[in-house]
């Protein structure tokens, strides 16, 4: 209908398990704009900074989080 948030009939959302969202299209939904989305959303709840999104198959996307190096540990080192 042409409104924000409002994906009728053609997009349905739902739960898979504890830790997996399946989006299906029932039209042409590009992969990269669902990745564009995704981002849009991690942005916006602030955690961005923390996850990335990566494609693992052909049409299948998953949250993973950035590997941080923890710099403190390397100085107790030297």
């Amino acid at each position: 209908d042409n409104r924000t948030g409002n994906l009728g009939d053609t997009v349905q959302i739902s739960k898979v398990g504890d830790d997996k969202i399946e989006v299906v299209a029932h039209t042409q939904f590009s992969g990269r704009y669902l990745k564009y989305l995704t981002k849009k959303f991690l942005k916006k709840q602030q955690l961005r900074d923390w996850l990335r999104v990566v494609s693992t198959s052909q049409g299948v996307y998953e949250l993973r989080f950035f590997n941080v190096v923890n710099d403190e540990a390397d100085d107790d080192d030297e």
